[in-house]
């Protein structure tokens, strides 16, 4: 099978999935979606007309929770506030002191975005389920504000708020007002497409569960998880907006914390991490509440909140049977044609202008300098006095017994850890103390002992996260596709080092999909990508069988005939002896030598430390 890589070939690529798009499918895909949409107006009664319009304004706000819970992994029960503040927000602005619809647009999504950025400021340094309780809390906290301000009408809330206009045509009605909902609910769903497919969306799905791996890479994720927080605050803002305008009243009780879990019940149904799951949920949600809410009174024969309960059932069952989503359960079950008919994502191009490099030191050149090092964790002194070098062009192996300090003096190195005393310099540049992330935008790149890889994303996506720091488009570009020039030369970039390490077979299968050994070959690649000056690679060899590690000596062997220098923690002797240039040697957080391998291999200390006893 020919690779598109290699070939020249520019089929487009579902990364994701590793499924080729036939031409012509996306197109017709899209024209069937929006002539489904363009029929309901035509063909409906009102009262489904204002069905839609509700499923249209809360998939805006499911759409939000999709990207920033589902994918990022910030959960939230408070975005009711954000759509509450911006519809009150609009119907103050309009009602109260005369102003435009098109003007409460502007102060909703200011005011939403200020407040957004500060709640997130405070809110974000949670984490857990102390993050939940912190949203619940502002959540409750914004509901009973808009009940007690008298300006606002307190519990009684505005009325007769203007219906939105766009010149003579006066939006006052369900149908028309569809229009509008819908075209908001339908760009913000491509527009979440777009960015998840994207530079700044592969690090938006690596926070999750690999934030320090996406630090390692350059991400800063404090900063991504409150721009993602933002924008999932607009979402919500625009909601409010619409709601304010197409209700024509406001009121607080539409916007208490069992509208905050209804939202976020319905990204669950739909699929928290897919963008159409908003769609879905928000959809299936909205029509399964009323419909319960007519037949359950008929059937008990009298009156009673019986939804709420058969909601909890049907929710219990779902996530028994379909936890990740009714989107997910369905695509795996839709015939193939189908599925090769989503919509296009940029493919590998291999005549993609190829990305700047960094200027490299010569062989030989004194590259890295560890002096003094310290760490000590209360009275553990897991490093102690931890000194040596090494220079451009050479493998330099740094090994111990199990707990020796090896993966904390790493740490250290790459900047996971702060220490507690002593320096490092890089090309003679005083790099302790900084993050992680800009020890990486400094040349330096490094894999983990345990494999930090996004599994559900290709290898492809996995190694083009290693590059992150070589591409500037932010989110923005992404979702207004603005950023596909730059996006095709950073997947051009994954791909050569995916055909480097010898994975290109594998370029489009999902990272988690393949053995342990060729998982720790992606993470090299994904290194490489980054176009490190450094490479730390944290016990590549653990784990793997005999047979795997010869292929990732021999791996290693050409990598530094190409004149990549790499620091290589290991506890394996039998494969660092053949392999490397120099060897350190730790026990209990000291260095106990260092020298060739040959010279290790006779030094007392270590094989009374590490040997035990055998030349």
């Amino acid at each position: 099978m020919r690779h598109p890589a290699s070939t020249g070939d520019r089929r487009e690529v579902e990364h994701g999935a590793g499924v080729a798009l036939r031409r012509g499918g996306p197109a017709l895909w899209w024209l069937g979606a929006l002539a489904a949409l363009a029929l309901p107006p035509l063909l409906l009664p009102e009262f489904y007309i204002t069905l839609l319009n509700y499923i249209g304004m809360a998939t805006l706000v499911a759409l939000g929770l999709v990207v920033m819970t589902g994918v990022a992994g910030i959960v939230s029960f408070g975005q009711q506030a954000f759509v509450g503040i911006a519809a009150y927000a609009t119907a103050a602005l309009t009602v109260l002191a005369g102003g435009s619809p098109w003007l409460g647009l502007a102060a909703s999504l200011v005011l939403v975005g200020a407040c957004a950025a500060l709640i997130g400021w405070v809110t974000l340094r949670l984490s857990g389920h102390y993050l939940s309780i912190g949203t619940i809390a502002w959540g409750i906290a914004i509901y009973y504000l808009f009940g007690n301000l008298p300006h606002l009408g307190q519990y009684s809330g505005i009325d007769n708020v203007p219906a939105i206009s766009i010149g003579n045509w006066v939006i006052n009605s369900g149908r028309k007002s569809y229009v509008l909902i819908w075209i908001c609910a339908l760009a913000a769903l491509v527009a979440a497409r777009n960015l998840l497919d994207s530079r700044s969306g592969r690090a938006i799905r690596a926070l999750r569960f690999r934030a320090a791996m996406a630090e390692s890479c350059g991400v800063d994720t404090a900063a991504l998880k409150q721009v993602v927080f933002l924008q999932a605050a607009l979402l919500a803002g625009l909601a409010g907006w619409l709601h304010a305008h197409f209700l024509r009243f406001v009121s607080p009780h539409a916007f208490g914390v069992n509208a905050g879990i209804d939202y976020l019940f319905m990204a669950v149904i739909g699929g928290a991490s897919n963008v159409w799951g908003a769609l879905v949920g928000a959809s299936v949600m909205t029509v399964a509440k009323e419909w319960l809410k007519d037949l359950l009174p008929q059937l008990f024969q009298k009156t009673g909140n019986y939804e709420t309960i058969v909601f909890g059932v049907l929710m219990i069952l779902l996530l028994r049977y379909a936890r990740e989503g009714l989107v997910p359960a369905l695509a795996r079950r839709w015939p193939a044609s189908w599925r090769l008919a989503r919509a296009p994502r940029v493919g590998v191009q291999a005549d993609a202008q190829p990305m700047p490099r960094r200027e490299r030191p010569a062989a030989g050149t004194p590259l890295l300098e560890v002096r003094g090092m310290q760490k000590r964790f209360g009275g553990l002194v897991a490093v102690k006095d931890m000194s040596f070098s090494m220079r451009a062009g050479e493998i330099m192996g740094l090994i111990g017994p199990n707990g020796a300090g090896k993966t904390t003096m790493f740490n250290l190195i790459s900047g996971a850890l702060a220490a507690t005393a002593g320096e490092v310099r890089l090309l003679g540049e005083r790099i302790d103390g900084r993050p992680s992330r800009e020890i990486a935008r400094r040349g330096l790149a490094r894999s983990f002992q345990h494999v930090h890889l996004v599994s559900r994303m290709s290898v492809l996506d996995n190694v083009a996260l290693g590059a992150h720091l070589r591409g500037i488009k932010d989110t923005m570009a992404a979702m207004v596709r603005n950023n596909r020039a730059e996006e095709s030369r950073l997947l051009a970039e994954a791909a050569r080092q995916i055909e480097r390490v010898g994975l290109g077979a594998s370029m489009h299968e999902p990272a988690g999909s393949l053995p342990l050994g060729r998982q720790r070959v992606v993470e090299i690649a994904r290194a490489l990508a980054a176009d490190p000056l450094l490479l730390l690679l944290d016990e590549p060899a653990a784990g793997l069988r005999y047979a795997e590690k010869q292929a990732l000596s021999e791996l290693l062997k050409r990598l530094r005939g190409e004149g990549v220098t790499i620091l290589l923690v290991e506890h394996d002797m039998e494969f660092v002896m053949g392999l490397v240039d120099r060897l350190v040697v730790m026990d209990f957080g000291e260095k106990i030598a260092e020298g060739l391998p040959r010279e290790i291999q006779k030094h007392p200390a270590v094989i009374e430390a590490y040997l035990g006893g055998v030349e």
